[in-house]
C-alpha cells in the first residue's frame, strides 16, 4: 500500500519506517529541508535503538524515502498518517496549529479519495475540527481515522511491531478494513487491534499516559512518606507489585518523568477538564507530585553543601529524560542542573546519547564530556539522573579515588546501600533510610 506520513519527528520517523518494513511504499514529508537532506544523507536525527539500520534497509529496498514534497507525497497516496507536533500551549493546552495547517493544504492538493490518519496526540474533539477543515477545502470525498500511537522512546520499534494494541478509531467499517490490512504484519501471532469511535480512541491516549504517569507520581510521593517514616520505598514497590492487580511496571521511584509524552499529555487533559467544567484533580495532583519531586532531590542536594554550595562541584551522570534515548525534553535531569547553575556550582556531565541534545538547550553552562569517570575529578559528589545500564556496576573504586568525597545522590536507586556503606561512600537515595557500614 501507498501511504504518506507527514512529519518526521520522533513518531512519523519511526512509524514511517516500521511500515515501510511492512511492505508499504512509504513517503516521509517534513517541511524542514535541512532535515530531509539529512535523512536523505543517511543521518538518522534522533536516537533509537535499532531505527538507522530498519532506515537503510527500507531505503535501499525502495520502499522509503524522504522529501519536503507534500504534494507529490498526497499525490501518490491513498493513506495519510499525520505525525506533527502538538506542543503544549502557554495554558498547557495542546496547540494544534500544524495539525490544522498540514489539514487545510492536504485538502487543497487531494485530486480524489484519501484516508487521513490522526497519528499525532490530540484532544477529544480534534477528529470533528480536522473533518471540519478538510470538507471546508475540498469537494473530494474522504474519510478520518484515529490511530494514536503507543510506543515508548527506547523501545519504539518493538512497540510498532509487537504492539500490546493497536487502536483503530473510525466509523467506517470498509476503513477499518484497510486500516487492519496495514497492520497486519504486526499481527501474526495474534489480532491485537481495537475498534472504537474516534472520540474513544482520542481519550484512550490520555487516559493510559495519565494513568502511568499516576504510577510514576505515586510511587515517587511514596518515597518521601518513607523518608520520613524510616521504611524503604523499595521493599514497598515490591510488596505492592507482586500484588497482579497492580503490577510491577512504573512503580519504581526516581527524579520524577519527563519526555515529550508524559508532561504534555497530563496537562492537556487538566486543559480539556477546565474547558469542560470537570475538574481532573487526580491528575492536577499528579503533575503537582512530579514537580515537588525534582524540587526535593535538587534542594536536598543544596542542603547537604549549604554555604559550601558555591563554587562546588558536581559531577552529572544522566542528562537524558530516560535510558536508550537522546531526548532530553521535560528531563528531571536538566531542572536540577539549572537549579544548582543558579546557585553557583559547576556541573561537569556525561550522557551516552544526550550530549548535543543538552547543549542545545543548556549551552556552555556546564562541562560535557564523553567519559563518565572523567567527570569525576575534583567533584565533591555524583548524581545519578538516569538509569543507563552502563551505571549500574560501575568502577566503584575508580569513583572513590577521583570524586574529593565519596558522596553519591543516586536518583533512580540504581545501588546496594549496605555494598556503599562498607565501601566507605555517603550515599544518598530515594525514599530507602541509611545503613552503617
Amino acid at each position: 500500500m501507498k501511504i504518506a506520513v507527514v512529519g518526521t519527528g520522533y513518531v512519523g520517523l519511526v512509524a514511517g519506517t516500521c511500515l515501510a518494513d511492512g511492505g508499504n511504499h512509504v513517503t516521509c514529508v517534513d517541511k524542514i529541508e535541512s532535515k530531509i537532506a539529512a535523512l536523505n544523507a543517511g543521518d538518522i536525527p534522533i536516537y533509537e535503538p535499532g531505527l538507522a539500520e530498519i532506515v537503510q534497509r527500507n531505503v535501499k529496498g525502495n520502499r522509503l524515502s524522504f522529501t519536503t514534497d507534500l504534494e507529490q507525497a498526497v499525490a501518490d497516496s491513498l493513506v495519510i498518517f499525520l505525525a506533527v507536533g502538538t506542543p503544549p500551549a502557554d495554558d498547557g493546552s495542546a496547540d494544534l496549529s500544524a495539525i490544522f495547517n498540514v489539514a487545510d493544504t492536504i485538502a487543497r492538493i487531494m485530486d480524489g479519495y484519501r484516508i487521513v490518519v490522526m497519528k499525532s496526540t490530540v484532544p477529544v474533539g480534534t477528529h470533528k475540527k480536522v473533518c471540519e477543515r478538510l470538507a471546508a477545502g475540498t469537494e473530494h470525498k474522504f474519510d478520518y481515522v484515529s490511530n494514536p500511537e503507543f510506543m515508548k522512546e527506547g523501545a519504539a520499534i518493538d512497540d510498532f511491531m509487537s504492539p500490546d494494541r493497536v487502536i483503530i478509531g473510525a466509523d467506517n467499517p470498509a476503513v477499518v478494513e484497510i486500516m487492519k490490512e496495514i497492520y497486519s504484519p504486526f499481527m501474526r501471532t495474534r489480532d491485537r487491534i481495537l475498534v472504537m469511535d474516534p472520540a474513544s480512541a482520542e481519550m484512550s491516549k490520555y487516559a493510559a499516559n495519565a494513568l502511568l504517569a499516576t504510577k510514576i507520581s505515586f510511587m515517587n510521593e511514596m518515597s518521601g512518606l518513607c523518608d520520613r517514616m524510616g521504611a524503604d520505598v523499595e521493599r514497598v514497590r515490591r510488596g505492592i507489585g507482586s500484588d497482579s492487580r497492580i503490577g510491577p511496571a512504573f512503580l519504581f521511584p526516581g527524579v520524577g518523568y519527563g519526555g515529550s509524552c508524559f508532561p504534555k499529555d497530563v496537562q492537556a487533559l487538566i486543559s480539556m477538564g477546565e474547558d469542560s467544567d470537570y475538574p481532573m484533580s487526580i491528575v492536577e495532583a499528579v503533575h503537582d507530585v512530579n514537580k515537588r519531586q525534582r524540587r526535593r532531590f535538587a534542594e536536598g542536594i543544596l542542603k547537604f553543601f549549604g554555604n559550601r554550595a558555591k563554587g562546588a562541584k558536581l559531577a552529572v551522570w544522566g542528562l537524558a529524560f530516560k535510558a536508550r534515548t537522546d531526548d532530553v525534553r521535560e528531563s528531571p535531569a536538566l531542572d536540577c542542573i539549572r537549579t544548582f547553575v543558579e546557585h553557583g556550582i559547576k556541573i561537569s556531565a556525561y550522557d551516552p546519547e544526550a550530549l548535543e541534545t543538552t547543549r542545545a538547550e543548556l549551552g556552555d553552562t556546564i562541562e560535557y564530556v564523553t567519559d563518565g569517570y572523567e567527570t569525576l575529578h575534583d567533584a565533591d559528589a555524583l548524581i545519578i539522573f538516569t538509569d543507563w545500564q552502563e551505571f549500574r556496576t560501575p568502577d566503584f573504586d575508580l569513583i572513590k579515588k577521583r570524586l574529593k568525597a565519596p558522596v553519591i545522590f543516586d536518583g533512580r536507586n540504581l545501588y546496594n546501600r549496605k555494598s556503599l556503606a562498607k565501601l566507605g561512600f555517603e550515599y544518598h537515595c530515594i525514599g530507602r533510610p541509611k545503613v552503617d557500614a
